[in-house]
Order: structure tokens, then sequence, then C-alpha cells
């Protein structure tokens, strides 16, 4: 897929894909919101930020 400026861009990892690469830590991987011990984010769009993130930061 060719982005801006000619540069190619790499897809989002798949969500759940993202979501089990992630180990539970008791709070949300994007805003460090206090969780359960299951649960990785606190909502749908911390989980679209951080995979948003993931993407920019490889």
């Amino acid at each position: 897929m060719q982005g801006e400026y000619g540069v190619l861009a790499r897809p989002l990892p798949a969500m759940p894909e993202l979501i089990a690469s992630l180990p539970p830590k008791g709070a949300c991987w994007y805003c460090d919101k206090p969780l359960d011990a299951v649960r990785r984010f606190c909502g749908k769009s911390c989980g679209l930020a951080y995979a948003e993130e993931a993407q920019y930061h490889r």
C-alpha cells in the first residue's frame, strides 16, 4: 500500500491479534486507567489509538 510521499505504509495490525499479543497488566495499555486483571484496554477508542500508534512506532 503506497502512502503519502511515496513511502510504503504498513497496515494496522488486526485488533484481535494485537490484543492477544499484549499481556493484561491491570491498567489500560493506552491511557493507564486502572482495569481488572483480564482487560487490556478500557474501551474501543483506546484500543484503536494504541493500534494506530503501534503502526507508526514500528
